[in-house]
């Protein structure tokens, strides 16, 4: 009744206030004045203008973008930005497209990460004058040591850029609710000591009101827990998300790092493909992982431990405080090194994934070999290397988790029971459990009911304490194994760093060798009209450090616009090695290259041997390495492309393979001259002002290829031609011949159609008509030797007919040569 009458006079009071402040309005809008009135009914109309307009308007623009993003996403295209954005639109619900802006990394990014992944060449230093790095090498092996730490903050910083991103956010949304499911559990705790209590005690609407609390309680925690899966998922991929990009963007540059990775710097030696799909992934998750199980199981033993300090007393905390440093230093003296076997475990995966990768890329080759058996044990031996090392992983770990599980869930269960039991057998020193203890020591039921209700909660919050005490220590072995994941994935990005930076030093205690990638000292000029070079050896290089191999002592040439260069020679004396160096693949350790500043109309392109045929449609085999939307913005369209099919006789593949927009797999589609010819037709579309073909019409005929020859050139087109066809010669001003003598490679640079080439031309036919004359006394002799041969055979003693020239073996014992004089 009391309760009833409150809730009245607050509702009484409500309805007062509400009055009162509503008379106090009227009677203030009543006194003012006209003028105020009229501004106040002005200002609401153009309040409610304003907000119409702006719904409008922002409905009309959103329409627009919706449409757009339909219009966009048919032709598989986007907006580019000045800023190097781009903009894309997805599917998002049906009919209805969701805006995404992707923003490239920018170069300073990676000029501020730099030191984070190289140890600077020039440092402070010791007394003796040896250099101290500031970042650990990339030979520390991976363990829990200050390198971890280094390694791991290094890609944090690329993971959560500043403090505003969507990562951040995500990771305190995923805080709270770590934090929310640590509180329900205290709930859960004390209303199972409640529950248990109302049970003894014979109380049944207590015990129904329990369990209906119990269920409420119960659905909000099970959607936390849902949330806090949910939310991990999304901590990871929005880390790898994050380090995928910044890789790609590292990795895929005009420095053309993902050549040099490979061909250069040995840092990552099998391979990008094998750190960026599968340790990216492993370490994300795992990153992400440990987030939930070390953030979480922190904030649970601070408040259990709290709690129980409070019910159980100091001695309870001092017992808990032991067995987990004495639990921690147990398990951190017995645990393998994880670590350093994980990072072992993936190399040899990605040496078993590299032998995969292999056989599909050479599979015809291959086949036409029969290498089956022989392909069959390179990849059962490396399997069997895996196989062996993952057995051993196992086999350490069956110790260690047997030790693991006794400690965490049967020893620290037995401790549980001991601490819990202080308030019953040691009241003093049970804290608020035992002050229950000694004040309700006169009425014996109902100290038996709190017993049990005490040792209910207790034994609850012990057993989430042991929980998260376990995940703590079990995150000892994932700490080591993220470790091992962190170290390859620092590795691949400090080796990107240095590729980017040409951070090529040379090792310490070890003597520089000769045309090492430390040791390039040459000179590359971009924005020249032409190309040059100057006093530059021709050095084919080898993976850091060791040193390359010099091919030509050195070369020097210039090519101006409009004069065709046409460079020739046998195979090996460094043909393609020339396009190499002028494309910036292979390093230019001495002299100068001067070439034009980029890609497109002013630019230079080259053609190799092998056209790359890229993944997409028609078109795009065409426009490569533009795609439709680079086209598109550039006013070209689909006649003109057909006009350029033309060109070079491949007019019929559009109608042939079901028009521009299909998808296929090119490279074998298409035959090899095919192929070339689809190069061809890529220069003809982009029109550069320089243009190298190395072997780039082998496979077409010679009557085709003066026609594709003819079509270059008439587009304005410089030619720098590598072959070894003389025919070639006619479509090109200068002829470089390469050759190989006894003092090594020789070079020589003419001008074709000169009076010393005519000079030399007319030796060589003398030379042939000597030879021609001298046919009949060739003849003579040959007939003089063959009667002389038909004598010398002898069958039992007596002269046998000559033999015919196929059957001249016999057999032994049935002939035999003699000596006749």
């Amino acid at each position: 009744m009391a309760a009833q009458s409150k809730l009245r006079r607050s509702k009484d009071l409500v309805a007062f206030l509400l009055s009162h402040y509503t008379d106090l309005i009227s009677s203030r809008v009543r006194r003012a004045p006209k003028p105020a009135k009229l501004i106040a009914i002005v200002a609401l109309l153009f309040s409610i203008l304003g907000t119409g307009y702006g719904s409008y308007s922002w409905l009309r623009v959103r329409s627009r973008e919706h449409a757009q993003g339909r219009r966009m996403l048919r032709r598989n295209s986007g907006i580019r930005g000045k800023d190097g954005s781009r903009i894309i639109y997805v599917p998002y619900k049906g009919d209805v497209t969701s805006k995404v802006t992707i923003f490239p990394t920018k170069p300073t990014t990676f000029d501020a990460h730099r030191r984070l992944f190289l140890s600077p060449l020039r440092t402070s230093r010791l007394t003796d004058g040896e250099p101290i790095s500031q970042i650990p090498p990339l030979f520390t092996k991976p363990g829990l040591n200050l390198a971890f730490l280094h390694q791991f903050l290094s890609l944090m910083s690329i993971m959560i850029p500043r403090w505003d991103c969507k990562e951040s956010g995500l990771l305190v949304s995923h805080s709270v609710f770590l934090m929310l499911r640590t509180y329900l559990s205290l709930l859960v705790a004390r209303l199972d000591g409640e529950i248990v209590r109302d049970l003894v005690a014979g109380k049944p609407r207590a015990f129904i009101w329990g369990l209906i609390k119990w269920c409420g309680i119960g659905t909000f925690a099970s959607y936390t827990n849902a949330m806090i899966k949910f939310l991990q998922s999304k901590v990871s991929i929005a880390f790898r998300t994050r380090l995928t990009r910044y890789i790609h963007d590292l990795y895929l540059n005009d420095n053309m790092n993902y050549y040099k990775l490979s061909n250069l710097d040995g840092g990552v030696a099998q391979g990008a493909d094998q750190f960026i799909t599968q340790d990216l992934t492993l370490f994300c998750d795992s990153a992400a992982t440990l987030y939930s199980s070390i953030g979480k199981p922190l904030v649970d033993l601070a408040v259990f431990n709290y709690q129980l300090y409070r019910s159980l007393g100091p001695l309870a905390l001092s017992g808990i405080l032991s067995g987990y440093f004495g639990t921690a230093a147990i398990l951190r003296r017995l645990s393998p090194p994880f670590g350093r076997l994980k990072a072992v475990e993936g190399k040899k995966e990605g040496d078993f994934r590299g032998l995969h990768s292999r056989l599909l890329a050479n599979a015809e080759e291959v086949a036409f070999y029969g290498g089956a058996d022989i392909e069959r044990y390179f990849l059962a031996k490396s399997f069997k290397d895996l196989q062996r090392w993952m057995e051993g992983i196992y086999s350490l770990k069956i110790h260690y988790n047997m030790l693991e599980d006794f400690i965490l869930k049967y020893s620290w269960s037995a401790s549980g029971y001991l601490i819990t039991s202080l308030p019953v057998f040691l009241p003093a020193w049970g804290g608020l459990g035992g002050a229950v203890e000694l004040a309700d020591a006169s009425e014996q039921s109902g100290r038996e009911r709190n017993r049990v209700k005490d040792f209910i909660t207790n034994k609850r919050l012990m057993l989430s304490l042991a929980d998260a005490g376990g995940r703590m220590m079990y995150s000892i072995k994932d700490l080591s194994e993220l470790a091992g994941y962190t170290s390859r994935v620092y590795t691949l990005i400090s080796t990107l760093h240095r590729v980017h930076a040409n951070a090529y030093h040379q090792p310490r205690g070890t003597h520089p060798e000769l045309f090492s990638l430390a040791d390039v000292q040459g000179t590359i000029h971009n924005g020249f009209d032409g190309i040059r070079l100057e006093n530059v050896p021709i050095i084919a290089p080898s993976l850091y450090p060791q040193g390359g191999d010099e091919l030509i002592e050195t070369l020097s040439f210039i090519v101006h616009s409009g004069e065709h260069l046409l460079i020739s020679g046998p195979n090996g004396v460094g043909k393609s090695a020339i396009a190499r160096i002028v494309a910036g693949l292979w390093p230019v350790y001495r002299g100068l290259v001067s070439r034009p500043r980029a890609f497109g109309a002013d630019g230079i392109m080259f053609l190799s041997q092998r056209p790359y045929l890229s993944i997409g449609t028609l078109r795009d085999q065409v426009t490569y390495p533009h795609s439709e939307m680079v086209m598109r913005e550039n006013g070209r369209t689909d006649a003109e492309l057909i006009r350029i099919l033309n060109q070079v006789h491949l007019d019929y593949l559009p109608e042939r393979e079901g028009g521009w927009d299909c998808r296929k797999e090119w490279k074998d589609v298409l035959s090899g001259g095919e192929k070339q010819r689809m190069a061809i037709a890529r220069l003809l579309y982009h029109e550069p002002r320089y243009a190298f073909i190395d072997e780039g019409t082998s496979a077409v005929s010679s009557d085709v290829e003066g026609l594709l020859y003819e079509r270059a050139k008439g587009k304005g087109i410089t030619l720098i031609t590598i072959s070894t066809r003389v025919s070639l010669k006619k479509y090109h001003t200068f002829n470089m011949s390469l050759c190989v003598g006894p003092e090594g490679e020789k070079w020589e640079f003419e001008r074709i159609g000169t009076e010393k080439e005519k000079m030399g031309v007319e030796k060589e036919l003398q030379e042939l008509h000597k030879l021609l004359d001298g046919v009949e006394d060739l003849k003579r002799r040959r007939n003089e030797i063959e009667s002389e041969l038909q004598k010398v055979w002898i069958q039992d003693g007596e002269l046998a007919p000559p033999p015919h020239h196929n059957n001249l073996a016999a057999t032994e014992g049935e002939m035999f040569y003699v000596e006749t004089q």
